[in-house]
C-alpha cells in the first residue's frame, strides 16, 4: 500500500514539475515576444465582428466562382499527379531500402538517408529554393511537393514492407522464388492496402500544402487567394477559402470510403 502511495506521489510531483516548466516557458515566451494573452482574448469579439462583416461572400465575389473553381481543379489534379508520381518512385526506392528484400545493406542505408533528407526539408522550403532555379511556375510547385512527398512515402513504404511482408517474403524465399516473384506475389499483395491508405492521405495533405505553395509560386488556387487578399477583396478571398475547405472535405470523404473498402 505504501509503495502505491509513493508511486502516486512521484507521479504527482512529476506532473506538477512538467506543468510548472510549461507555464514558465509560456511566461518567458510571452515576455520575449511582448504577447499579452489578456489583450488577445479581449480582441476575440472584435475579430468575430470583422469576420462577419468582411469575410462573407457577396454577389460580386460569386461572379468569380468559375475562375476560382478552375484554379481549384488545377490544384487538385496537381496534388493527385504529384502524389501518384512520387508514390511510384517511392515504392521502388522502398524496395531497395527495405530490410525485408535484403538486396544490399549499403544501398538500403543510402536510400534511408536520402528519404530522411527529402522528408525533413518542408515543401515550402523546397519551393523557396527551387524558385531561384525555375522561377514562379507550376513546375516549381510540382517539384517542391514531389521532393517532400517522395521522402515521406519512401520512409513509410519501407516501414510498411518491413512490417507487413516479412513472413510472406521469408516463405517465398524458402521456395526459391525470384526477386520479381517476391515483389509481385508477396510484397505488393501484402502491403497494397497500407500503400493505398498512405497515398490517399498524401493527396489530402498535398491539396492543403499546394495552396500555400501556390502563394509562393503564383500558381493555382493559392495565387488567387493571394491576389484577392492583396487587393483587399476579402469577400472573394473568403470564397477561395470556402472552396478549399469543401474540396478537402470531399476528398477526405472519398478517401474514408475507399479505406473502408480496402481495409
Amino acid at each position: 500500500m505504501e509503495s502505491r502511495i509513493s508511486v502516486f506521489k512521484k507521479r504527482k510531483m512529476t506532473f506538477t514539475a512538467v506543468f510548472l516548466c510549461v507555464a514558465a516557458l509560456f511566461v518567458g515566451a510571452s515576455l520575449i515576444t511582448a504577447y499579452d494573452p489578456v489583450a488577445g482574448i479581449a480582441s476575440i469579439p472584435k475579430a468575430i465582428s470583422w469576420i462577419a462583416e468582411k469575410l462573407v461572400p457577396n454577389e460580386k465575389s460569386l461572379q468569380r466562382l468559375p475562375n476560382i473553381l478552375s484554379k481549384l481543379y488545377e490544384t487538385a489534379f496537381l496534388s493527385i499527379a504529384v502524389t501518384l508520381t512520387s508514390g511510384i518512385c517511392a515504392f521502388f526506392f522502398a524496395l531497395l531500402g527495405s530490410k525485408t528484400t535484403r538486396l544490399n545493406g549499403i544501398v538500403s542505408r543510402i536510400v534511408r538517408i536520402v528519404a530522411a533528407f527529402f522528408r525533413n526539408v518542408p515543401d515550402v522550403v523546397w519551393a523557396m529554393l527551387l524558385m531561384f532555379s525555375f522561377g514562379q511556375n507550376v513546375l516549381t510547385g510540382f517539384l517542391a511537393l514531389f521532393f517532400y512527398t517522395f521522402g515521406l512515402l519512401t520512409r513509410t513504404f519501407i516501414e510498411t514492407i518491413d512490417e507487413v511482408s516479412s513472413a510472406c517474403v521469408e516463405a517465398l524465399t524458402a521456395t526459391g522464388a525470384s526477386f520479381m516473384q517476391i515483389v509481385f506475389q508477396g510484397i505488393i499483395p501484402s502491403a497494397v492496402a497500407e500503400i493505398i491508405t498512405w497515398l490517399l492521405y498524401m493527396i489530402e495533405t498535398n491539396i492543403r500544402s499546394s495552396t500555400l505553395i501556390g502563394i509562393l509560386t503564383a500558381t493555382g488556387i493559392g495565387y488567387l487567394f493571394d491576389l484577392y487578399f492583396k487587393r483587399l477583396d476579402y469577400a472573394s478571398a473568403s470564397l477561395v477559402v470556402i472552396a478549399i475547405v469543401v474540396l478537402v472535405i470531399i476528398i477526405e470523404t472519398i478517401s474514408n470510403k475507399i479505406r473502408k473498402v480496402i481495409l
